[in-house]
């Protein structure tokens, strides 16, 4: 029987770069950070909200061969980048207010803070187009 949820995987063009964003401009924390050379460097990059230990969002590369043909990877690649990836929702308790401080961060809001009927939600974007929202739940969910 499954118990919970422990990651969610985003695909990344550059882990590197992956890292900056999602530690600097977002406020995420590193959970793991290991590079595995008998798996040909594969690398295991893991962040997280602070203070929610139990769950983490996967930051992985787009692998090519033996996983991906190099067509593959490149069709991956291009869907990433024009924003077609799932992505996550954040919670906060002051969407307006996170945007403000994310923008100033340099975080590429692609829709500014909306009044809906579950609460007020805005939507961003990383660098290689995954899509993400913040959230700020109302009374009645």
């Amino acid at each position: 029987m499954l118990t919970k949820l422990t990651h969610a995987t985003m695909w990344v063009t550059d882990q590197d770069e992956a890292l900056a964003f999602y530690t600097e401009k977002l406020g995420l924390e590193v959970r793991e950070d290991v590079s595995l050379p008998e798996f040909g460097g594969f690398r295991w990059l893991t962040v997280g909200v602070p203070g929610q230990e139990e769950v983490s969002i996967t930051l992985l590369a787009i692998p090519g061969p033996p996983v991906f043909d190099e067509e593959t990877k490149a069709k991956l690649e291009e869907v990433l980048a024009k924003g077609a990836s799932p992505g996550v929702m954040f919670g906060t308790e002051d969407v307006r207010g996170t945007h403000e401080e994310l923008s100033a961060r340099g975080v590429e809001f692609t829709e500014e803070p909306t009044e809906q009927p579950y609460g007020i939600d805005a939507g961003i974007r990383d660098p290689f187009g995954n899509q993400m929202r913040i959230v700020q739940r109302n009374e009645r969910y």
